[in-house]
């Protein structure tokens, strides 16, 4: 028994350290510790890239030598935001202006939209809730045309983007995919179904798709933040628990070649890992 319980113990501190390291090399190391993402390619395409953390992603990823795609559905706003990295970071860009909410018609005109161009990074960030405020299910407003909104926003853009860009990424051997899924699929989400479970379809496909496709040079990382304040948010103030866009892109960036699944910052790491204990504590009392 002696035996027994000392391998358990052993076993558990060696996880415990375990864990410990990855945290540190993901979140504390990484500030230093960069992958230099132009290695992946000149373009990188962000979708809903003209506000929160699709602007901040653009923004982060032109500051780090990238020329920028940017695709969203308001032109006034993708050229504000397009002036906004040239001026301020001396690099490329290009606007595909597409409603996600439309569906499998606007993809063409992406695709034409891409053509010609060296990608190596897709940040397939494109996303929207189906109210102000927490809902069941029935209560939405036009539930009817919400829902294929949200399925046609959150869940078809990503595989359709990835489509796009993918097999130029093969040809080359190398490729960088970030898709943004969100703490709120880690579990089901009351009043916030729908689109708790589009994100968990974020993050399968994502982690599926890495496996599939990492022996030939790409990368899929699924980012899942927990509260950010951006429009979606209502804009919530900044503080220790929640982050702003710029600062979540700058230390989510940094985790890619680190990890494949991230929270996206330590902060936000924490909290998850401490509801994850709350859980696990109220089940067993």
């Amino acid at each position: 028994m002696a035996i027994i319980g000392g391998t358990w113990v052993v076993f558990h501190v060696l996880k415990l350290a375990w864990r410990c390291w990855c945290g540190l090399r993901e979140f504390v190391l990484s500030e230093v510790w960069q992958v230099d993402l132009r290695t992946y390619g000149q373009w990188a395409v962000v979708t809903g890239a003209t506000y929160g953390i699709g602007k901040a992603y653009a923004c982060e990823l032109a500051r780090r030598g990238l020329d920028i795609v940017l695709v969203s559905r308001s032109d006034d706003k993708l050229q504000t935001v397009a002036k906004e990295i040239e001026g301020q970071y001396g690099r490329k860009t290009r606007t595909i202006r597409v409603d996600f909410t439309d569906g499998p018609s606007i993809y063409p005109v992406v695709a034409e939209g891409l053509q010609g161009l060296e990608i190596g990074i897709l940040v397939n960030n494109v996303g929207m809730t189906y109210s102000d405020s927490f809902a069941c299910f029935l209560e939405v407003p036009n539930a009817e045309q919400k829902i294929t909104q949200i399925v046609n926003c959150n869940m078809l853009s990503v595989p359709q983007m990835t489509r796009l860009v993918l097999p130029d990424m093969i040809k080359r051997g190398t490729g960088l995919i970030i898709n943004i899924s969100s703490e709120v699929a880690i579990r089901p989400q009351p009043l916030l179904s729908l689109y708790s479970a589009t994100k968990i379809f974020v993050t399968y496909f994502s982690q599926g798709l890495h496996a599939e496709y990492k022996s030939k040079g790409i990368t899929v990382q699924c980012v899942c933040p927990f509260m950010v304040s951006t429009n979606m948010t209502l804009n919530m103030k900044v503080n220790c628990f929640v982050k702003s866009s710029s600062a979540f892109a700058r230390e989510a960036l940094n985790t890619v070649g680190h990890s494949s699944y991230t929270s996206g910052c330590l902060s936000h790491a924490l909290q998850v890992r401490g509801m994850a204990e709350t859980v696990i504590t109220c089940k067993l009392s």
